[in-house]
């Protein structure tokens, strides 16, 4: 079972990770995570990271270690992790490494009620959706093969990741769409008859109530 932990926002894992490497304050924080695409592997919200790095100072995993100021521009505090920050980091990335936990993905959410189109429009919508991942799937190999230029393999492994996912989503999704193009679907029968019976409605007691017997 996952940890429960004192902050549990992937991007305090994310700031974790380049903060290890030194001493920042939170600008540079935000301009590390940019320039290394922690904002496409982890859900970050910019707004939030001011409170994120402030819950994690009082959580112990960071502290604060001086401040600089330039020109006019506010004082900025610089954050150091500590050992306890260090340990919560590598705690938590053996856990999400190792333990597999269920992700709300909204394309799942999308093919549970696929029953209230008709077959036909989801083959439409199918083909849109497979040539907008084969264009997003081109993208992330060119990247990849440009980083492969200046940085290691190790650097990037999360983006090799999220291509094979990509690959492997446009791929189950091709094959689908085949079997509903060319009939050999198994449930095209039990499908047509729920659309021609018209879509599911709530009965007033709070159950599913049968389309044929309102």
């Amino acid at each position: 079972m996952p940890t429960k932990r004192k902050v549990d926002n992937l991007m305090a894992l994310a700031i974790l990770s380049v903060i290890a490497e030194r001493p920042m304050h939170r600008y540079e924080i935000a301009s590390t995570l940019r320039e290394r695409g922690k904002d496409r592997d982890m859900d970050i919200k910019w707004g939030s990271l001011y409170t994120v790095v402030r819950n994690m100072t009082k959580a112990g995993f960071l502290e604060e270690v001086g401040s600089e100021r330039q020109g006019a521009r506010p004082e900025r505090v610089i954050y150091r992790i500590t050992e306890v920050g260090r340990a919560e980091m590598i705690d938590w990335t053996e856990e999400l490494l190792a333990e597999p936990r269920p992700e709300r993905n909204a394309f799942t959410a999308g093919l549970s009620v696929t029953a209230m189109l008709a077959p036909e429009q989801v083959i439409e919508l199918l083909g849109t959706r497979i040539a907008a991942l084969d264009a997003i799937v081109a993208g992330v190999r060119a990247e990849l093969a440009e980083l492969a230029e200046s940085l290691p393999r190790l650097f990037v492994i999360e983006s090799e990741y999220g291509l094979a996912m990509l690959e492997a989503e446009a791929a189950w999704a091709r094959g689908w769409r085949a079997e509903l193009v060319d009939g050999t679907f198994p449930d095209l029968a039990l499908w047509r008859t729920i659309q021609e019976s018209g879509p599911v409605r709530e009965s007033t007691e709070g159950g599913m109530a049968d389309p044929e017997h309102p």
